[in-house]
């Protein structure tokens, strides 16, 4: 077993779970209380980021999760969850991937933040909404993908959904009921029926 993955429950880590559940793959899971960086001894030698999640494969170390899922179907592969520069959709299907953190998952950090993990006093309910806000209007461009479609590529699913699937997880849990919009509400529902997504969110 050469692929291990360090993981807080509800960290962005569950997009390489994720992907690695759906591909069967071996893997040896380290789950750690959250945050890592301070509650998990010796990890900020590990990765001095002190971010989750952290992947060991031999000797590639990543901490970025899409970039991990992508290392996976790209590596471990061929799996249908990955597209190819030869597919239509490869482009959408790139640009997904980096969406999904850069401009999905970011904001709902800083809601996150301000509304639950900072000490009372820390909180600032202003930044919380305004980042609420900023992840709602740059989310509407899932709710336009899935008008007509079941999965965002290719017709399938792929790592792009379970990226972008856990953007969705995210707001569930900080509470942006929002976000489930009819189209997406009904895109939502897919994605969580898969056993892979139900044994990821259970570790």
């Amino acid at each position: 077993m050469s692929i291990r993955l360090y993981h807080c429950q509800g960290a962005r880590s569950m997009r390489p779970l994720w992907t690695m559940e759906e591909m069967g793959l071996d893997y040896e899971l380290v789950t750690m209380p959250f945050p890592p960086r301070y509650l998990h001894e010796g990890y900020m030698e590990i990765n001095p980021l002190g971010t989750v999640p952290c992947m060991i494969d031999g000797d590639v170390h990543m901490t970025e999760s899409a970039a991990i899922s992508q290392y996976l179907v790209d590596c471990y592969g061929p799996t249908p969850l990955a597209l190819t520069p030869s597919d239509k959709d490869y482009g959408a299907y790139l640009n997904w991937l980096q969406r999904s953190d850069a401009t999905l998952t970011f904001p709902q950090t800083l809601v996150l933040r301000y509304t639950q993990l900072e000490p009372e006093e820390r909180r600032v309910p202003q930044v919380a909404e305004d980042y609420k806000k900023w992840f709602l209007a740059r989310l509407r461009c899932v709710e336009a993908a899935t008008a007509d479609r079941d999965y965002l590529c290719e017709g399938r699913f792929t790592i792009a959904d379970i990226c972008i699937g856990y953007a969705l997880h995210l707001a569930g849990a900080v509470g942006i009921t929002e976000a489930f919009t009819p189209n997406i509400d009904k895109y939502w529902k897919r994605l969580t029926e898969r056993p892979a997504y139900q044994r990821s969110a259970a570790k």
